[in-house]
């Protein structure tokens, strides 16, 4: 055995990945526990990574990063890694219960209409999908559901084996539930309040949600009735707030955030949209709502600011076609950004702790 392979050992090599640090989270693979199943044979180095966010576009990154710190070692000849996909539940406040079948559930949400709240949560489920992730996504707005239609689906309806529970749709390699499935296009939704939650509620627990890492949840714009419900009473993991830098925007932005903080419901981040406008005609670039509104409401109330959007005609027009962005330009800028909005959520939701529920044991008293 040369003196190189004798001094090649897994703690050397621990100790050489301890200085890679991952790109999303800033920090190293070791100490996060990351690495699983490292194997030193000879000159041959084996082990797989475990991001705990779905990572499909960085894999190569993330190898190569952990290859080249193998290799500057002595005695190196071979490196094989296999970067993971699992997702891990995180844990929910006390008293609920998770969803059966579902690991995390997002919440995306906004102080008002009219910021491209549910555009943002369309593309966000499509991205964390493409990145690698089971994805769901529930239209939680009774009154006025729009997923149908932004995901072409508006003429399909689910199904019930036992009279019960629901099949969720599939679109675009997720699975779907909204009102806007139950009833015809020009049904108006006339319910009070506690009609609308219970509807909700039913959409949300009797669907048959099938093994997702994370479910997605189009919340209406506002702090009423339905938002205050589900935020109490579902588990949610975490949440994510959309707004425009308009100062109007951001008023109504923060008070969805303290609504969340009042129920112990995690901010995630926040999602700045229609931030810059770049004339088709010109190309003059133009904040028409104002600039860097979304960083400073993070800035002020210490959560991350997940990414901003730019105002793109093409944005409307792909969503209106029942084929939003990140189904159908994966390739362009603007779905690029959804992605890297997308792993910044998912990497948000690692700093939760695991859901460790399912290891307590079930306590029976018998009698005699």
């Amino acid at each position: 055995m040369s003196p190189n392979l004798a001094s090649l050992s897994a703690q050397s090599v621990i100790d050489a990945l301890q200085g890679v640090s991952d790109p999303e989270t800033g920090k190293d693979f070791v100490s996060t526990r990351r690495i699983r199943g490292l194997t030193v044979e000879g000159g041959t180095v084996r082990f797989e990574v475990e991001p705990g966010y779905p990572a499909r576009s960085q894999r190569e990154s993330i190898q190569n990063l952990l290859a080249d710190a193998v290799r500057a070692l002595p005695g190196v000849e071979r490196v094989e890694i296999k970067v993971g996909d699992k997702i891990e539940a995180r844990a929910v406040k006390n008293g609920v219960k998770l969803l059966p079948g579902v690991k995390n559930v997002i919440a995306v949400a906004s102080g008002k209409g009219g910021v491209g709240k549910s555009t943002t949560a369309v593309n966000l489920a499509l991205a964390l999908a493409a990145e690698g992730a089971r994805v769901g996504m529930l239209d939680a707005d009774i009154y006025g559901p729009s997923l149908p239609q932004m995901l072409g689906i508006a003429a399909q309806r689910p199904v019930s084996a036992d009279g019960k529970t629901m099949e969720p749709v599939e679109a675009h390699g997720m699975q779907v539930m909204s009102v806007g499935l139950l009833v015809d296009d020009d049904s108006p939704m006339v319910w009070r309040g506690p009609m609308a939650v219970r509807a909700l509620t039913q959409l949300l627990t009797e669907t048959n949600w099938r093994d997702l890492d994370y479910l997605v949840v189009d919340l209406p714009p506002g702090t009423g009735d339905i938002q205050l419900t589900l935020s109490q009473s579902a588990p949610l993991t975490g949440a994510v707030i959309v707004t425009t830098p308009q100062d109007i925007a951001l008023l109504d932005a923060r008070k969805g955030l303290k609504m969340f903080e009042k129920v112990n419901v995690p901010i995630l981040g926040v999602v700045e949209n229609m931030g810059l406008h770049i004339c088709a005609g010109c190309g003059r670039e133009e904040h028409i709502f104002g600039a860097g509104g979304g960083q400073r409401i993070c800035d002020d109330y210490g959560v991350t600011f997940l990414g901003a959007l730019p105002l793109d005609i093409r944005i409307r027009e792909e969503a209106d076609s029942g084929a939003p962005t990140v189904a159908s330009s994966p390739e362009s800028r603007v779905a690029e950004i959804y992605r890297s909005i997308a792993r910044k959520t998912a990497v948000a939701l690692t700093a939760i702790p695991r859901d460790m529920s399912h290891k307590f044991p079930n306590i029976v008293v018998k009698n005699g």
